[in-house]
């Protein structure tokens, strides 16, 4: 995405949810502390695959974040009503690339962050990255 983000145009969202700012997820200087955001993009990535019809994961097969990155664009004060935006950014063999954004509720050009996180599937006895489940596959192809 651009570093600016009053400019970026931003695809249509593959799912949004909204996103409780909590009390706890303050720092000292009265808005959430930048550890926090990772936290509200795993939640909604979360969402989204548990509403799959199908399943996105088993015993033998499961994500892993590879890569992470996000740009800090407003500090996000409590009390605050944001919700967060994903986007498939690339789906490749065993992985895929989500963009997100978290903005507010009620003006999404108010942009709080922006980024992508890479996740690989993977079997989960040896490692080693295996085929993305149709599920994910699906998801994106209706979206």
């Amino acid at each position: 995405m651009s570093t600016d983000a009053s400019t970026t145009t931003t695809p249509i969202p593959l799912f949004i949810t909204p996103m409780d700012v909590r009390w706890q997820d303050l720092d000292a200087f009265n808005h959430v502390n930048n550890a926090n955001y990772l936290v509200y993009l795993q939640e909604a990535r979360l969402k989204w695959m548990m509403q799959l019809p199908d399943s996105w994961y088993s015993p033998d097969a499961a994500p892993v974040m590879a890569h992470s990155e996000i740009n800090y664009r407003l500090p996000i004060e409590w009390p605050a009503d944001v919700q967060v935006e994903l986007y498939v950014n690339r789906m490749g063999t065993s992985s895929m690339t989500v963009g997100h954004r978290i903005v507010d509720s009620t003006d999404a050009t108010r942009v709080h962050a922006d980024g992508s996180v890479t996740m690989v599937w993977i079997d989960t006895r040896s490692g080693r990255p295996v085929a993305l489940p149709q599920a994910i596959r699906d998801a994106v192809a209706r979206a």
